[in-house]
C-alpha cells in the first residue's frame, strides 16, 4: 500500500543563503539529496517539489522528482505558511488521485536517509493520530528565553509554575526544568484529510518522531553549511548516495 505522496518544497527566496535549496554540498545541489532519499524509500506513489522557479524545477526533475506546476508566488513568501502551499499541491492532485497520506521532506536536511523515511512511515501508519512530526531534544529551553517588551525583558514563557525553594523557572537549574523537544525539518508526515478538517498540516493529535545522530541536522544559514562539511569530511555525517552525474557538472 502507498496511496502516499511526498512533497519537497523548494521556494527561490531563501535570504539567509541565497539560492539554498540549490547551492552545492559535497558536489550535488541541496535539494537532490531529499529528492533521491524520498525515491529510494519506495514507501511514495510520486514525489513531487513545489517551487516557484524554472532553474529548480529543471534541477528536482534531474534527480527524478515530478514538477507538475509551478508554485504561485503569492504562496512563496518567506513569511507564507506551509499550509497555502501544501493545500495548494494536495487540491491539484485531487483531480488526478486521492491520496491518503502526505509527507513534507524539506531540502534542508540533506542527511536524512531512505531508511530514516521508511522507519517514521511505519511508526505513523501503527498510531492513531492526525500527523507525525520530527523533534529533537532542545538545547536552549524556552524557560530561559525572554522577549523585549517597552525596554525591559519578560520571560518568553508566562508560566505560573515555579522551580525548587519557590524559585522562578528562568532562574531554575536546568536539571530541574522539564525535558524540552524542538522540531526539526527532517520529517513531517500526516494524513491528507487533516488539511481540510483542521485547516492546518498537523491537526491536534501529533506523534513525535525522535530523530537520531544527523537525521535532524538542518542547514539554514553559513555557519550550518560550514558544519556540515565538516561533519561529512570527518565521517562524523553522511549524506544519501546519489548514483548519478552532478547536475552542475
Amino acid at each position: 500500500m502507498k496511496n502516499n505522496v511526498a512533497l519537497i518544497p523548494a521556494r527561490s527566496g531563501s535570504k539567509r543563503v541565497v539560492n539554498k535549496n540549490i547551492t552545492p554540498l559535497n558536489g550535488h545541489p541541496l535539494i537532490a539529496y531529499s529528492i533521491v532519499s524520498a525515491i529510494e524509500s519506495k514507501i511514495f506513489d510520486q514525489v513531487v517539489v513545489s517551487t516557484d522557479s524554472e532553474e529548480i524545477k529543471n534541477i528536482s526533475e534531474y534527480y527524478g522528482a515530478n514538477v507538475p506546476f509551478i508554485r504561485p508566488s503569492e504562496y512563496s513568501q518567506d513569511k507564507s505558511p506551509d499550509i497555502l502551499w501544501v493545500k495548494h499541491a494536495l487540491d491539484f492532485f485531487k483531480e488526478i488521485k486521492n491520496y491518503e497520506f502526505f509527507s513534507i521532506i524539506r531540502p534542508t536536511s540533506p542527511f536524512r536517509k531512505p531508511e530514516t523515511i521508511k522507519r517514521a512511515f511505519e511508526l505513523f501508519l501503527n498510531k492513531k493520530c492526525d500527523s507525525l512530526r520530527a523533534i529533537e531534544k532542545c538545547l536552549q529551553h524556552p524557560y530561559k528565553m525572554w522577549v523585549l517588551k517597552n525596554d525591559y525583558i519578560v520571560p518568553f514563557v508566562n508560566s505560573s509554575e515555579r522551580g525548587p525553594h519557590d524559585q522562578p523557572l528562568h532562574s531554575s537549574q536546568y536539571p530541574s526544568l522539564p525535558e524540552v523537544y524542538v522540531q526539526n525539518a527532517s520529517l513531517e508526515i500526516a494524513h491528507v484529510k487533516t488539511v481540510y478538517e483542521f485547516k492546518n498540516i498537523s491537526g491536534e493529535k501529533i506523534m513525535p518522531f525522535f530523530t537520531e545522530n544527523d537525521e535532524g541536522f538542518d542547514v539554514n544559514v553559513k555557519e550550518d553549511w560550514e558544519l556540515a562539511k565538516i561533519l561529512i569530511s570527518n565521517g562524523e555525517a553522511s549524506l544519501p548516495k546519489i548514483n548519478k552525474k552532478s547536475y552542475l557538472e
